[in-house]
């Protein structure tokens, strides 16, 4: 079947091209009964129009790509689904891509190998460093989502305050009464499903808040993990409950840490959170359902979704660093004594 023109439905609607051009693009001052007819004939025709060869004219291709460590990780794959809204509402597609967090993969991702044409890159790396950025073989604006890859980054990042974000929800378990809190997340040096950048200003914030509740720091607290998935936080939580003192609250850096953590409670026959009161960050769905619900640091995932592709389309246009932070809020659930959504 032939494509259907502008031309044909402007015959049939019996108004001229550019009337029906701007109906469809939705310029102009169009009264009422016209884009009522044009309409009409849209529908009739079926008219869809050709937007890659809008695209084309207007020398761009409609496509971002977005590169994301492991779209199986809920946090990642929530944040996809909030940038693929926000692309859509600006008439955008998303290719997406997982790195896997390997430097060869990131580097090549971020130099437009094997790539199709994109008008951005919207990319969360776990290995890149600011030299690697500095010698991009391509030109495609580039916006990351995390940590400073350093000072002197050439492109803006997006990202949460991870270190205040930690001290929150360390500080909420100090509040609740507890003082032996552990901390689940201090990376040791074969992982890389995680940037350690992360995990060191999480470890960084629940030490701030140790200090602020004058509570002392307990090498042995602190558990160590190669990823941030449940078996590591499972793990972990095994190891701090053999202690003669074992903690009686946990911060998690991550929720998937905290959900394995709840998981080793049951294993011990021991409950959160009337033995031990537990905590993570992200505000993962699943969080939600658990058993308890799980407290947690909710980290603005829509903002940061919004932010990132107004970054990248020139949208933002704030002086000052080429950073946006997002905020984030604390969300008391039942694993620490709440009743299940209550936030501050």
């Amino acid at each position: 079947m032939a494509r259907i023109r502008l031309q044909d439905v402007a015959e049939r609607a019996g108004v001229s091209i550019k009337t029906v051009s701007n109906v469809v693009n939705n310029k102009g001052a169009i009264t009422p009964a016209t884009r009522s007819k044009v309409e009409e004939a849209l529908a009739a025709l079926q008219y869809r129009p050709n937007v890659a060869a809008r695209h084309l004219r207007r020398g761009n291709s409609g496509m971002i790509a977005v590169a994301l460590p492991e779209l199986t990780q809920p946090y990642f794959a929530e944040l996809a689904s909030e940038l693929v809204r926000a692309a859509k509402a600006r008439h955008l597609t998303v290719l997406l891509n997982q790195t896997d967090g390997q430097v060869e993969t990131e580097r090549a991702v971020a130099d437009g190998i094997d790539m199709p044409l994109m008008d951005g890159l919207v990319m969360s790396p776990l290995t890149l460093g600011a030299e690697d950025l500095r010698r991009r073989l391509d030109a495609t604006p580039l916006v990351l989502l995390g940590e400073h890859v350093d000072a002197d980054s050439p492109v803006p990042h997006v990202a949460i305050d991870n270190r205040a974000a930690a001290t929150a929800a360390t500080r909420h378990l100090a509040e609740i009464g507890r003082r032996r809190i552990a901390a689940i997340g201090a990376k040791r040096a074969e992982g890389d499903a995680t940037p350690a950048e992360t995990a060191q200003l999480r470890l960084e914030g629940y030490r701030d808040a140790l200090a602020e509740a004058g509570i002392p720091w307990r090498d042995d607290l602190v558990g160590t993990v190669t990823d941030f998935h449940r078996a590591d936080g499972a793990e972990a939580m095994h190891t701090l409950l053999a202690l003669p003192e074992p903690p009686d609250a946990v911060f998690c850096f991550n929720d998937l840490l905290a959900l394995g953590a709840l998981r080793a409670l049951r294993d011990h026959g021991l409950t959160a959170p009337d033995d031990v009161a537990v905590i993570g960050i992200d505000d993962i769905e699943e969080g939600r359902f658990s058993t308890p619900s799980l407290s947690t640091v909710a980290p603005d995932k829509r903002a940061i979704a919004e932010t990132a592709i107004d970054l990248l389309l020139g949208r933002r246009t704030d002086e000052g660093p080429p950073t946006a932070v997002i905020g984030h809020c604390l969300v008391v659930r039942e694993s620490t004594g709440g009743a299940g959504g209550s936030t501050s």
